[in-house]
């Protein structure tokens, strides 16, 4: 666990804007482990819809004495894959999270809410807007789907792959930080490579 906070771009939604803090109420390991579920979710749904994946990683903090934040991050090389599929992986982490709160009997409507992850949500939505496709919060807007379809469609994906993601977050709350190459080794999986003229 990290002494300081780690830097605030981190800590940050993709429009710059700090990410709101939920309190979770259970252990530090309790929650380090969902959130190793959670990063689990979008790096395994991304790298099953053929994105590239750099790192997915949980990251903990103590900003003082008997206290502690735990956050988590994944990135990505390259994203071209379906606009929904992109959608599903974004909606995963969430979906992981309560998943692993009810199958190790720590589901409450508290902790539930506390999974929530609307920067995630917002992205989807901001991403796709830029080619064209809409996503509603409540609704199903014309031509597009509404949040709710895409976490039906993530949900799915994810009943497929909790073998993997399983995996994946047990790996990840021992070693902190996966790579790409280390997701594909633990799942079989294939991590799709980098698109031509792009930087990891």
């Amino acid at each position: 666990m990290r002494a300081t906070a780690p830097a605030p771009e981190l800590l940050a939604d993709h429009r710059g804007t700090p990410r709101p803090t939920l309190h979770m109420p259970l252990s530090y390991e309790q929650a380090r482990l969902g959130l190793a579920f959670h990063e689990a979710g979008h790096a395994v749904l991304g790298m099953a819809y053929g994105m590239h994946v750099q790192t997915s990683e949980v990251i903990a903090w103590s900003p003082e004495p008997d206290k502690w934040t735990v956050t988590g991050n994944t990135t990505w090389g390259t994203c071209n894959v379906d606009q929904w599929q992109f959608a599903a992986q974004a909606a995963a982490g969430e979906i992981c999270h309560v998943l692993y709160l009810m199958t190790c009997g720590l589901w409450t409507p508290d902790r539930a809410a506390a999974c929530a992850s609307p920067h995630d949500r917002e992205q989807a939505i901001d991403v796709l807007a830029e080619f064209g496709y809409r996503i509603g919060r409540t609704y199903v807007p014309e031509g597009g789907k509404s949040w709710g379809m895409v976490r039906g469609m993530a949900r799915r994906k994810v009943g497929y792959l909790w073998r993997e993601i399983r995996t994946v977050a047990h790996a990840m709350n021992e070693h902190t930080v996966l790579t790409g190459a280390d997701i594909a080794a633990l799942t079989g999986m294939t991590n799709a490579p980098l698109a031509e003229g792009a930087t990891s």
